[in-house]
């Protein structure tokens, strides 16, 4: 297997086990999209993703590194996720 391989591999891996979490909880997404809505209200910026990112960790079953730098793959794509879905959601109102 090549590098480029395992990463997807390790990334579907990850999604896969995230996935599972949230159907066994669904009321993280509705945790995490409170969470998101309050703080992309004050700005779209680094450090209110990494706020998101710590106060999801602090309040239900999913762990996200407090220092973006160590972010995976899947927990990039699950913020940029909230964030387009809380962009949208404005942007109705």
């Amino acid at each position: 297997m090549s590098a480029s391989e395992i990463q997807k591999t390790r990334i579907i891996n990850e999604l896969h086990g995230f996935i599972r979490k949230l159907l066994q909880d669904p009321k993280i997404l509705e945790q995490s999209l409170t969470i998101a809505r309050k703080e992309l209200a004050e700005g779209n910026s680094a450090s209110a993703m990494a706020r998101i990112a710590n106060e999801i960790s602090d309040t239900t079953s999913v762990h996200i590194p407090e220092d973006p730098a160590e972010h995976s793959d899947a927990d990039k794509l699950f913020l940029n996720v909230l964030r387009e879905v809380v962009q949208e959601e404005q942007a109705l109102y």
